[in-house]
Parts: C-alpha cells; structure tokens; sequence
C-alpha cells in the first residue's frame, strides 16, 4: 500500500470519529470504566506494597522470632495453644549461639484480638486509654535498632534493680504530655508510680497515617514487668543475626537448641515455631493476590462491555457506510485498505477510551492519597502502560469482525444499497 493511501485512510477513520463525538463517547464508556479501575486499584496496591516492605525493613531482616505457635498467617490449633511456653533461660541460652547477635525475651500484656492495649496511664488529670504494656530487655534497643525523640532507653542497671522506669510510645507521650517534656516526670500504671526515662520514636506502619497500636505502648525493665502483672509467663524472643547469608544456619541452630532444651523426641514435631519478616511479606503478598483477582474481575467487566459495545457501534457503521464503501472500491480502494480503515477507527476508539481512562485514573489516585492518609496510593508505570496496550488490543479484537466484513461487501450489491 502507497504510504499516501495509508495517510488518506488514517484521516478518513479519525474523520469518521469526529463526525460522530457522542457515538463514540457513549462507545468507549466501558473502556474508561475498565482502565480507570485498573489504574485506581493498582496505584493502591502499590502503595500498600511500598509501606509494607518499608514496615518490614523497620522490624529488622536479620531478626526471626521464636514463639510457641505460629502468629502470622494461621489459626493457631489446639494443641499449639497447649504447649508448654518459653522462657527467659531460652532466650539467655540462644546468646551463645554462632551468628547470634543479639536476644530480647519480651512479654506483653495487650490483646492481641483487638490489636490494641488494655491498661490506662495516668498523668496528673490526664489519662491515655489502650495502652499496650510490654517488658523488654536492654538488648531489645539492639535487636530493633529502636530510635528514641527524648532522654534514653532503660539500661541493664535498671533491669537488675527492677526500676520503676517506662519508655513511653510516641503517641502515648504525646497524649499525657502535649505541651512539657516528658522526661522525669511520674506516670501511674495499675496503682503503681513510674519515672519516664524515654520516649519512643514514631513507628512506622503499613498504611501512611492514622494511629499506628505501636505507638500507645509502654515499655518496661522485664524485671519491672513482672511486679505489674506477675501472671504474664508468654515469652517472645526476638533474636538477630550478623547476614542474611546465615540465615538458614541460624535458625537450624536455634531449633536444635530449643528441641533439646524441650526434650523433643526425634521423630516429634517441633513445640515451638520460628518465624522472620518474610512471613509478613508472604501473608501480604496472599492478600493482594485475591485484591489483584477483583481488580482483573472488575476490570474484564468494564472491558468487555466496551469491547462489545466497540463491536456493536462498528457493525452500526458499516451498515450505515454500505455505499460509501460501495464508492470506495469501485474507484479503487482495496479490501486492505478497507480493512485497515475499520479496523483503525476500532483501535482509535479503545485507545482514546484508554487514555481517558488513565487520566481519571490518575486524577482519582492523586485525590485518594490527598484525602486518605492512611491509604497510600502511588502511580505504576507498568500499570498504566499495560492498561492502555490493554485498552488497544480490545479496539484490534473487537473491530476486525466489523472490518473483515466492511472490506469483504460486494461493490454492486452495496452500490444498490439504499
């Protein structure tokens, strides 16, 4: 074909369009739906996907936890529930292991629920309610590279002297002492009286804002813990390691340790569980894969639709455009450039449906992380790159039809159409 015939017959498709602006409007609704939801849904996503790995990079990629049962991702049994608990001897005996950095045994007083605490603290006529009580060791600054806004973590000489001090969380901080530092001033906890030595950093967490449970917290010498609830014997070891290399080492250390220490029979099953960061990661990449299979479902909806509605409006044409297209081959015009006619006025259509789509898409991202802090939302090119080649291929599937038979009408029988 003549690269002056392919000109003329790009004109004529984008013509046809024009001459037709609510028709195809109305034609490319389904397209815009669909590629709108693509682009809205995968910006979300994105952004869950960069505040979770940036919540997992904070709780350390060199720390595993050991705990009786599993706690990411599975309905504890049970059994689990019966087993024995660990203990603080545990914890000390993984500090000899190689590659072990650092171990913090932590007990909690908190429900785990309703992912919130269950204490009051009290200041003066102040008082912050939820309150997650949790007791650590010194090396729990280590294990998690905790970051402090004010005075100093609690120390191994409070521990041995079970001080009654408290590193306070951000928000509880800010809640008892909105205009004075918190720093030496006493705090009431369960009817007894704690020096504030420290206040916590603000966590980071999965979503961009709201309240994030870590930062309502209360952290005490474990020592000091267990004069406040004596009852709380559920310990949590967080140990870190020196490389990501050793990992696999690490963790078949620690579970012959603790299969001795629980004198597990050889052919029984381990009584405790060992976990790492990755078993977020795994659990959220479980839940976006059902987010991704509503976001596909929704979005073939939307494209469907258009594409049909694509089909049904080119058919209109060509019946409309018989004697046109009569004209055009008796002068000359061949079932090629027919074809490719058509067929470019379907790709056209989906294509400018897609555009719209992405651009409303776009707008809609913008307003969600405007208006919802707590909903991050940030633009993929890969998303809005596949949307629109999407958005083109439904306009190349569903307009050849209309084409391969606008281009196959016999000249005489269409030059008698009225």
């Amino acid at each position: 074909m003549k690269l002056r015939d392919s000109k003329e017959t790009v004109k004529m498709a984008l013509d046809t369009l024009r001459a037709n602006k609510m028709r195809s409007s109305l034609t490319i609704l389904g397209i815009v739906i669909g590629v709108t939801t693509v682009i809205l849904i995968s910006s979300v996503i994105n952004g869950l996907n960069a505040n979770i790995s940036t919540m997992v990079e904070s709780l350390g990629t060199n720390v595993i936890w050991v705990f009786r049962f599993p706690v990411i991702g599975t309905r504890p049994t049970t059994e689990m529930l019966s087993r024995k608990q660990l203990t603080y001897d545990d914890a000390m005996a993984m500090n000899g292991l190689p590659h072990v950095v650092a171990v913090s045994p932590s007990l909690q007083y908190t429900s785990y629920q309703f992912n919130s605490g269950m204490s009051t603290v009290r200041y003066g006529n102040k008082n912050v309610q939820s309150v997650g009580l949790e007791g650590d060791t010194p090396s729990s600054q280590q294990v998690y590279d905790y970051e402090l806004t004010a005075g100093r973590f609690f120390n191994d000489s409070d521990e041995q002297r079970s001080a009654n001090v408290t590193v306070l969380g951000h928000d509880t901080a800010a809640d008892l002492f909105p205009h004075e530092s918190p720093i030496g001033k006493d705090v009431n906890v369960g009817g007894m009286i704690f020096t504030v030595v420290g206040v916590m950093d603000k966590m980071k967490s999965a979503f961009g804002g709201g309240k994030n449970p870590q930062d309502n917290q209360a952290y005490f010498p474990i020592t000091t813990f267990h004069k406040i609830h004596p009852e709380v014997l559920d310990y949590w070891i967080s140990v870190k390691f020196d490389d990501q290399k050793n990992k696999a080492a690490v963790v078949d250390e620690l579970r012959e340790l603790l299969r001795r220490r629980r004198k597990v029979r050889n052919e029984a099953a381990d009584n405790f569980e060992i976990f790492g960061s990755d078993s977020i990661t795994r659990l959220w990449n479980e839940i976006t894969g059902g987010l991704f299979l509503l976001m596909f479902s929704l979005s073939a909806v939307g494209l469907l639709v258009g594409g049909v509605g694509v089909m049904n409006i080119m058919l209109v044409s060509v019946t409309e455009r018989t004697r046109e297209i009569g004209v055009r081959k008796a002068i000359g015009a061949t079932k090629r450039t027919i074809l490719l006619q058509f067929t470019l006025e379907a790709i056209t259509l989906c294509a400018v449906g897609g555009l719209i789509g992405i651009l409303l898409g776009a707008s809609l991202t913008l307003l969600v992380h405007a208006l919802f802090s707590f909903l991050p939302a940030y633009l993929s090119a890969l998303w809005v790159t596949a949307a629109f080649a999407v958005s083109c291929a439904i306009g190349l599937v569903f307009g050849i039809y209309p084409a391969w038979k606008a281009a196959n009408l016999n000249p005489i029988d269409a030059l008698r159409y009225e």
